[in-house]
């Protein structure tokens, strides 16, 4: 297939990987299968699926023709060799993680991540038995020193929710592949679009395809990506669910990479998705399939215009500083010329002086740009993380994060950028009349050489 940008993502992809126009109608959008049950041709056939000796739909809460459509197109756009879609970005964290990790495991996770993915760390994960450890992502070093003899998973965002840091995937995937653990890259921010993590050494890939995927804020939706490059098979004592064989399932997962397939997502499905009934509506994967046929469109327009943006906010007065890569002096610039060639997505955070304060004043002017916690929507959106995304997180993860009362996020759409524009100056100056005189914050710095 023809590519558009020279990391090997296929624009020709975004509209007909995954699915060719059958039975007897051809429709050549792909059919929504709104169905909960499959109707079986014999007894033998529904033994033989649910004991895994065939290929097929029995029930939705696994799997849904649609769906499927949905998890073959993403994990090409990602040059993957699977997926599994589920039904939200978190429900994707949670079922990609843990289909990994086994009790006593341990997990080293980048210190700059989405709230809920926060929570889900330092809440759910002990119920499972494992634990994390943060590290700077831009400290190589703390993040070498973070494992542990049962680490097994480094997680990272290929860009950072809400400060827009980019992570150097190769780096860390040397450093996660020396120790036998997996590197799994959220790439929600960046969409495969503008950056496919597998190319540079990433083993998983999750997604809140809610997000830059679906485009238009419709849907709710996750996605999990193996890339192939984890084989569990290499070190079969540290991934025993996924090597071992399963006594509930009657199988050995680890046998489905002779097939061609993936043991680590068959292993997550049959277990966490049907047990957790994370199942992505066919609706919703339609809107999905929908938006992802003008992904890389859309991210040329909003990359620019939050380009263009981020420029003008670091002129303006109550502005502190611009959380993107273009600002001057961020130690990931390197990061973002090598890899991000297309752009780093519409995602950033501004510091306002006068703090919460301002942050309120200036959210409650904004007339075009709507207040609201999504991200990666059409329509151009703000919101102060410390009361909202990031709210439970401890004042020391709060700093490791970059998140002040005076930080605001935005997520930049389709509009034109002159009238964004316009609307954050008039908010700034609404913010102005109750913003008081701070110091500026310091530059955020790191030990990884530029």
């Amino acid at each position: 297939m023809s590519t558009s940008v020279s990391n090997g993502y296929s624009s020709t992809a975004q509209t007909h990987a995954g699915y060719e126009p059958e039975g007897p109608h051809r429709s050549i959008a792909v059919p929504v299968h709104s169905t909960t049950a499959y109707a079986a041709e014999s007894f033998q056939q529904l033994k033989d699926l649910f004991a895994r000796k065939r290929d097929g739909y029995a029930y939705s809460r696994s799997g849904n023709p649609t769906t499927c459509v949905l998890e073959r197109r993403v994990a090409e756009l990602e040059g993957g060799i699977g997926a599994i879609a589920v039904a939200s970005g978190q429900a994707a964290v949670a079922v990609g993680v843990l289909g990994l990790l086994t009790p006593g495991d341990h997990l080293v996770a980048a210190t700059r991540l989405y709230g809920g993915t926060v929570e889900f760390f330092d809440d759910s994960l002990a119920d499972f038995g494992a634990t994390w450890t943060g590290a700077d992502p831009w400290d190589l070093e703390a993040v070498a020193a973070a494992f542990t003899d049962r680490t097994r998973v480094l997680f990272v965002e290929s860009i950072a929710n809400p400060g827009a840091q980019l992570a150097d995937i190769a780096a860390l995937a040397e450093i996660a592949h020396a120790r036998d653990a997996v590197l799994v890259v959220d790439n929600t921010v960046a969409s495969p679009a503008l950056l496919r993590p597998g190319a540079l050494g990433a083993d998983v890939v999750i997604h809140s395809a809610t997000k830059y995927l679906g485009g238009h804020g419709a849907a709710l939706a996750g996605i999990v990506v193996d890339t192939g490059r984890f084989d569990p098979r290499r070190c079969p004592q540290l991934f025993p669910r996924i090597t071992g064989h399963n006594e509930r399932f009657g199988v050995t997962f680890a046998d489905e990479y002779e097939r061609g397939g993936s043991g680590y997502l068959a292993y997550a499905r049959a277990k966490y998705l049907t047990d957790f009934g994370a199942s992505l509506p066919a609706a919703s994967a339609s809107l999905l399939l929908t938006g992802i046929e003008t992904l890389d469109l859309r991210m040329d327009r909003i990359c620019a215009s939050t380009a263009h943006l981020a420029a003008a906010l670091r002129e303006h007065p109550l502005v502190t500083r611009v959380h993107h890569p273009s600002s001057p002096g961020r130690p990931d610039a390197h990061i973002a010329r090598r890899d991000f060639p297309r752009g780093t997505s519409g995602v950033f955070a501004i510091d306002l002086a006068g703090g919460e304060k301002a942050a309120e004043a200036f959210l409650d002017a904004l007339e075009l740009i709507t207040l609201a916690v999504n991200i990666g929507d059409s329509r151009s959106l703000a919101v102060h993380p410390g009361s909202t995304t990031h709210c439970h997180l401890t004042p020391a993860q709060l700093a490791a994060c970059g998140v002040t009362e005076g930080t605001v996020r935005l997520s930049i759409g389709l509009e034109d950028p002159a009238d964004l524009l316009a609307d954050l100056e008039q908010a700034l100056s609404a913010a102005a009349a109750v913003a008081v005189s701070e110091p500026a914050p310091s530059p955020e710095v790191s030990t990884v050489g530029a």
